[in-house]
């Protein structure tokens, strides 16, 4: 870890990096693409796919559980009954329940965060952070990680949420669009209940990459007596005009097919066009050129079709990206993207007046993690977070994640931060 370096604000320490740029080679062949199995990997954004390759975390395997709410009133004043989100957790609670670390998850993740369910089943996105003897160490910390409501892979059973998808208690159907919009601070809300449940008043850190930044930005502002330390990846304290319109890009596709049906589809045949392609624009939005200029050349994804002579041709990173989506989407719901996309549009940390009130509400110690690269949360309004945070005397340190891969570096190169976040959790 270099030394920092101060910014404009005292109490922001910035460490400086030089980006990490490899070069590329170009074939003049037309050789076949890259595997899929070993392009998943990096590709997709799911917790099972993403970090398959990972070290094991520890002997045993992780057990799913699932918690239930009787009902539960969102922050828009609207009811849910018979709410279940599932949760998984590494480590062991101790008897002052005061080690507890809260794990928020990306936009297209799962409470997956570590281990393995099966001994030769995928590991969780960051295996590499959390385990024995790792900066998360679940020698020390009991860490618990939790689907959030609207989950986008709600046809997974290795997940558990509540959503358009899930039956309405009182019609016996799927709520489709029935379902209450929901909120950051409805999965905030709910992780608490969980937290609750198990006799966890306050949390030793909350940590969470992209869409698990903006829950871990809201933890902090709305119940800043229960927040120890803050450890946002990949995120800023609101939802931009750039993100804005990134997100309504990944929603478009699915609200062009026919049938979407105005979401009412779960009797006939779903929007599985639509929704591959949504996918496939969070997977190329989520990477960064550098990574797609040095993974693949200008090859054909079939070598006997020729792009130039058929428009049904294609190159191979166009193949890869449609066949990374179509696995995704066999587990994914297209309504629940579209209330993903919303939950997020409508965040501001606090949820007050303005960012600066939300953020001025913050007072736990916060450790920054981002990527000069990223397309999706832009670096500029990561640091006018990290501005607004310190304005009033709390400490932050922001620290850039170096790689090829843009957003997605704050999940698969988050390894690079593991001294400091091993330091910063003992502070």
């Amino acid at each position: 870890m270099q030394d920092s370096t101060q910014l404009s604000t005292p109490s922001i320490a910035h460490h400086s990096h030089s980006s990490c740029h490899h070069s590329c080679h170009h074939s003049s062949h037309h050789p076949s693409p890259v595997p899929l199995q070993a392009l998943a990997a990096g590709l997709c954004l799911g917790a099972a796919l993403l970090m398959a390759g990972a070290a094991y975390a520890w002997d045993g395997v992780v057990e799913k559980q699932v918690f239930e709410m009787e009902e539960y009133t969102t922050r828009g004043g609207e009811t849910i009954a018979d709410l279940a989100v599932g949760w998984e957790a590494y480590g062991t609670l101790n008897e002052a329940r005061d080690n507890a670390i809260l794990i928020t998850h990306f936009f297209s993740g799962t409470s997956h965060a570590a281990g393995r369910y099966e001994e030769e089943g995928p590991a969780g996105y960051w295996d590499s952070i959390i385990g024995p003897g790792k900066p998360l160490d679940t020698a020390e910390f009991y860490i618990i990680a939790s689907d959030t409501l609207v989950n986008l892979n709600a046809h997974d059973p290795k997940v558990t949420t509540t959503g358009p998808a899930s039956t309405h208690p009182e019609t016996g159907e799927p709520w489709g669009l029935d379902f209450p919009v929901v909120t950051i601070g409805d999965f905030v809300d709910v992780q608490k209940a969980l937290l609750e449940s198990q006799g966890i008043e306050r949390l030793h850190a909350v940590m969470g990459a992209s869409m698990g930044a903006l829950q871990a930005y809201e933890w902090a502002s709305t119940y800043p007596e229960r927040v120890e330390r803050l450890i946002p990846v990949i995120g800023a304290g609101e939802a931009d005009p750039w993100l804005l319109a990134t997100l309504a890009a990944w929603a478009a596709p699915i609200r062009v097919d026919a049938n979407w049906n105005g979401g009412d589809y779960y009797d006939g045949e779903p929007p599985l066009d639509g929704l591959r392609e949504a996918l496939k624009l969070v997977t190329l939005n989520a990477n960064h050129w550098q990574w797609a200029n040095e993974t693949f050349d200008r090859s054909w994804a079939d070598e006997d079709a020729d792009p130039a002579r058929d428009l049904d041709a294609r190159y191979a990173i166009e193949q890869t990206l449609d066949d990374i989506a179509t696995a995704r989407a066999e587990v994914a719901d297209a309504n629940h993207l579209l209330y993903l996309v919303r939950a997020n549009q409508t965040f501001m940390a606090g949820y007050g007046k303005s960012l600066e009130a939300g953020l001025a509400a913050i007072e736990a110690p916060t450790l920054m993690l981002y990527s000069e690269d990223d397309l999706v949360f832009a670096p500029q309004s990561v640091r006018r977070t990290a501005e607004l945070i310190a304005a009033d005397g709390t400490p932050v340190e922001l620290i850039p994640l170096t790689g090829t891969r843009g957003h997605l570096d704050g999940v698969v190169a988050i390894d690079q931060a593991g001294d400091r976040l091993r330091a910063f959790l003992a502070e």
